[in-house]
């Protein structure tokens, strides 16, 4: 199981797991969800206190990721499987997004 904590605008928001490579999970924080001044992450992540479920990593946190030749060097250089979009979220998505949205990676016991 691997973990990362979201941030919006440097704000923690939730958590995203992937729980296998077929099971991902994001859950709002307690904190941030009953704060009506922010934002949902997403318009596909709307705020709600129910956890989100897919058998695919989330569109949107997909869509922060390269693709084609970007793709191909970013997994050479960091020496992650080009098909393991969850491990390339985690090493890239951490600082300098294209969007509001960063995040950071957690230890998971």
């Amino acid at each position: 199981m691997r973990a990362t904590e979201i941030y919006h605008n440097g704000i923690f928001a939730g958590i995203l797991t992937e729980e296998n490579r077929r099971q991902f999970v994001f859950k709002y924080d307690g904190n941030y969800f009953i704060d009506e001044s922010k934002p949902a992450i997403s318009l596909t992540l709307p705020k709600t206190k129910k956890e989100y479920r897919s058998e695919f990593l989330f569109p949107f946190f997909f869509n922060m990721l390269s693709e084609g030749a970007n793709r191909k060097l970013q997994s050479k250089l960091l020496r992650i499987d080009e098909d393991d979009s969850f491990g390339l979220l985690m090493a890239i998505a951490q600082k300098d997004t294209v969007g509001a949205v960063t995040v950071k990676p957690i230890s998971v016991k």
